[in-house]
């Protein structure tokens, strides 16, 4: 017997919502959620000039990169980044698990390092001045900083997601 919702692979589904938010849920086929995650992403893209300050980042004008972003809706993508990859990765294992007949669990994946990738992106985004580290200039543009404390908070909410928390609700 056929299933409407075939195996899909958690790394792809990740990958594809890395791309662009939203496309991890059209390929899982979470229609729904995946169309209002692109809207989102192109309102928040459009609002905060994230284009325009990826073009003057990569010609390395931090002027024109620091004065083109607007904060104020550039914050709200690294919350919609981070969950529409956390989504799109355990809505692929609980179609999985779906299929394979097994119960779906209640557990979520990677939960520590995509919390800890939202709040690291979003203090790398408000927190660009590379005064504190003179000798790594790149920590000046918007971008980098958000994708170098997002990772860095990513891999230590990991650590305390798999630690801490796990450990704490295994003996309970």
């Amino acid at each position: 017997m056929r299933s409407s919702r075939p195996y899909k692979s958690p790394n792809a589904a990740m990958c594809w919502s890395v791309v662009l938010p939203g496309f991890g849920q059209l390929y899982n086929r979470d229609y729904f959620i995946g169309i209002v995650l692109l809207g989102l992403e192109f309102l928040i893209n459009l609002k905060s000039n994230l284009n325009l300050v990826l073009v003057n980042t990569f010609n390395r004008d931090l002027l024109s990169a620091h004065q083109s972003i607007d904060y104020s809706w550039g914050l709200f993508y690294p919350s919609l980044y981070g969950f529409a990859i956390w989504h799109a990765y355990n809505s692929a294992k609980a179609n999985n698990n779906k299929l394979e007949g097994k119960t779906v669990e209640r557990r979520t994946y990677f939960s520590g390092f995509f919390l800890g990738l939202v709040i690291g992106m979003d203090f790398g985004l408000f927190w660009h001045d590379g005064s504190l580290i003179k000798a790594i200039t790149f920590l000046d543009y918007p971008v980098f900083n958000g994708v170098l404390f997002g990772l860095l908070f990513g891999f230590i909410g990991n650590l305390l997601d798999k630690r801490v928390y796990r450990k704490s609700t295994k003996q309970t």
